[in-house]
């Protein structure tokens, strides 16, 4: 995503409402595979959509000295770790999360397909949960690296 995508998604409304919709729109889309057969690849292709268009669809924020403005700070240091080293507690956190949280995802897919509520709802809040931890891991890692890289504080507007 670009600079000014990236501040968009920044905005509260960007984060909550990818929160809120992401995971049940496609564990939805998958659970329609067998209800209504290839049409499901139109209810995915909108889902898909969705997520692409969530994040360039608001504003960008009058402020983002919040939670989830931090969250997708947290990210763009997480992607630019390669460029800019980030402390390796970090690393391992965020893999372990990403883990336990595509894990949960691959059980509510399969749980999806497959018609089965109990594997879907229990992979997909395994997977939100895990994926919501790696979230307050991100701002931990934003709040850790704006106090030694600059371009990272400049994105935090009081």
């Amino acid at each position: 995503m670009s600079d000014s995508v990236w501040e968009r998604h920044s905005n509260p409304l960007s984060v909550w409402t990818r929160v809120i919709t992401g995971l049940p729109l496609i564990l939805g889309a998958l659970w329609s595979i067998r209800l209504i057969e290839w049409w499901s690849v139109a209810v995915f292709g909108g889902v898909c959509v969705w997520i692409w268009l969530n994040p360039r669809i608001f504003s960008p924020p009058s402020t983002t000295d919040n939670w989830a403005s931090k969250v997708t700070f947290g990210e763009r240091v997480w992607l630019n770790r390669k460029t800019v080293p980030i402390p390796a507690h970090h690393v391992l956190w965020a893999n372990s999360l990403s883990l336990i949280s595509g894990v949960g995802f691959l059980a509510g897919a399969f749980g999806a397909v497959q018609h089965d509520l109990l594997l879907t709802l229990l992979g997909g809040t395994i997977s939100w949960f895990g994926k919501m931890w790696f979230c307050d891991r991100m701002v931990w890692l934003f709040d850790n690296m704006k106090e030694t890289h600059a371009t990272y504080a400049s994105w935090l507007k009081r």
